[in-house]
């Protein structure tokens, strides 16, 4: 087969990973720069041009990061016009980028998840505090990736000062429970094609209640329960995701999902799991091509 990975950059891990799997399956790939693309839209004759030469391919990997969506799933909206199997679909991956639209087809699922607030920058900033159940709580950017723009507001007052500045500024948020059972850790389970490949519990460094790996977290290997094995392939189903991380809090009343990524990093997760995840993505393209 041939198969193009979309991805700004060749040298990420994630990126030499999933061309590694690739070569050692026989398969020629090639890793192009969707901003580099321009898609020809006309009748019956779709193309998408990179350099002055038509790009064909069996299949591709969207690898797109959250400041080039617009763009990027437009370039993946194009390879699926031209009939290619795209292993995230263009539809998917906008619905998933979408913090405030995921939260809520996730909701509509009936899957657990920290009470969450969103307004039009408000005016009356207490409320949305009292529907969360009051400090602390979280406060989240809705554009915001791998931790950033994410605030946890220790009192009432400290919560009303940032999300006035929030609005002052017009930066949608949202406004989140706070799960203090959790302390600090989350679960990313990262699913391909309907089944869990490798699942590993993320842990904060001291003092920082997010568990990202971009800000120090650790990782290492967890057995999931069959409530969160569950969870994390309902989240995935409902949003129409091929390829996904999903993130789950463990609480009290069971697992509740924070979010699901659609261009989940493979480093951490091959690394605690030692899990060949870039053949698993390769398998599932070979099953449907």
């Amino acid at each position: 087969m041939k198969i193009i990975i979309l991805s700004r950059n060749y040298h990420l891990y994630s990126t030499k990973r999933i061309v590694e799997a690739a070569k050692k399956r026989k398969h020629e790939v090639e890793v192009i720069d969707p901003l580099m693309c321009d898609i020809i839209i006309e009748k019956k004759n779709p193309k998408v041009i990179f350099k002055g030469r038509t790009l064909e391919c069996d299949a591709i990997i969207p690898r797109i990061g959250a400041s080039v969506t617009f763009y990027g799933t437009a370039v993946v909206r194009q390879f699926e016009m031209m009939k290619v199997f795209s292993a995230v679909e263009s539809q998917a991956l906008v619905r998933s980028r979408d913090k405030l639209r995921s939260l809520q087809v996730l909701s509509r699922a009936g899957l657990g998840m920290p009470k969450t607030v969103f307004s039009n920058y408000a005016k009356d900033v207490q409320s949305m505090i009292e529907y969360v159940g009051g400090a602390p709580l979280v406060i989240k950017l809705l554009e915001g990736t791998q931790g950033l723009g994410v605030v946890l507001a220790e009192t009432n007052n400290a919560a009303e000062s940032v999300i006035e500045a929030f609005n002052g500024l017009q930066a949608r948020v949202i406004v989140q429970e706070f799960i203090k059972e959790s302390k600090g850790a989350d679960l990313r389970v990262f699913i391909v094609d309907g089944v869990v490949v490798g699942a590993m519990k993320r842990q904060g460094k001291e003092g920082e209640f997010r568990s990202n790996l971009h800000r120090g977290g650790s990782a290492n290997i967890i057995e999931l329960s069959d409530e969160e094995e569950n969870a994390a392939l309902k989240a995935a189903k409902s949003l129409g995701l091929g390829i996904c991380g999903v993130d789950l809090l463990q609480s009290a009343r069971g697992p509740l999902v924070l979010e699901v990524n659609s261009s989940p990093g493979l480093e951490g997760i091959e690394t605690a799991t030692k899990k060949d995840i870039a053949a698993n993505i390769i398998r599932y393209i070979e099953r449907n091509v």
